[in-house]
């Protein structure tokens, strides 16, 4: 069985998207701190033709809180405030109508917590794209948080009976592979491939990359993205 781990990211880019579909259960590591100014809340949206920087807001958010004791703002208007933005970028986007429907749901989503939004709006994206992908919250799982770092990750993986793990790339230096070897689980890390599609009529030398996942949804079919979602390296 191969898992991966990752803090919880609402909308978040095709590098994301992509270790969730490699693995068979995707841990969301939502008992850990919460990140100011990181992805856990926010991410880039195409808006007239210029990459733009969306915010959920939340309500005393600090990195003294653990992600899942972070509530949304009371003012529930941030919703639709969303949802117009999206709607002024993407109304003539080929999949516009299609798409529209499931971002309401993940948008919409009653829920008062960063992490209950972020976790449903990822069973959301799962069963539109068509990936059996388990999703699992450490926060209700394992009950392991005297533990810290690769010893967690480890426990997580025996817990889960995991053969292997796979992490992006970025945290080659945090993970030993001998130290998992030890204990019978492979080590992968992840590194995702540029995608390109067409956004708008945009000539392709001016295409922006590593926007949400969202930006991705607007302009190609499930399937075609199901492609896209290979497009990684594993070391």
């Amino acid at each position: 069985m191969t898992l991966a781990i990752m803090q919880p990211y609402f909308l978040p880019y095709i590098g994301y998207m992509q270790l969730m579909n490699a693995v068979d259960t995707f841990v969301l590591y939502d008992d850990v701190s919460f990140i100011n100014r990181g992805w856990i809340n926010r991410n880039k949206l195409l808006i007239n033709g210029q990459e733009y920087m969306f915010t959920v807001p939340l309500k005393d958010a600090s990195q003294n809180k653990r992600i899942n004791e972070v509530r949304l703002a009371d003012d529930p208007k941030w919703r639709s405030k969303l949802l117009k933005t999206i709607e002024q970028g993407y109304r003539k986007a080929p999949y516009y109508g299609t798409v529209l429907p499931i971002t309401e749901k993940i948008i919409n989503f009653d829920t008062d917590s960063i992490a209950g939004l972020i976790h449903n709006s990822l069973v959301e994206l799962n069963q539109y794209l068509g990936l059996s992908t388990t999703l699992v919250p450490t926060s209700t799982t394992y009950n392991n948080t005297p533990l810290k770092a690769q010893e967690r990750i480890l426990d997580i993986c025996r817990q889960e009976n995991a053969t292997r793990y796979i992490n992006p790339v970025g945290g080659m230096e945090l993970y030993d592979k001998p130290t998992f070897a030890e204990a019978g689980i492979e080590l992968f890390f992840i590194k995702a491939r540029r995608v390109e599609y067409q956004q708008f009529s945009r000539n392709q030398a001016d295409f922006i990359p590593w926007l949400s996942i969202l930006d991705i949804l607007m302009f190609n079919d499930p399937a075609s993205i199901r492609t896209m979602l290979d497009e990684y390296d594993l070391m």
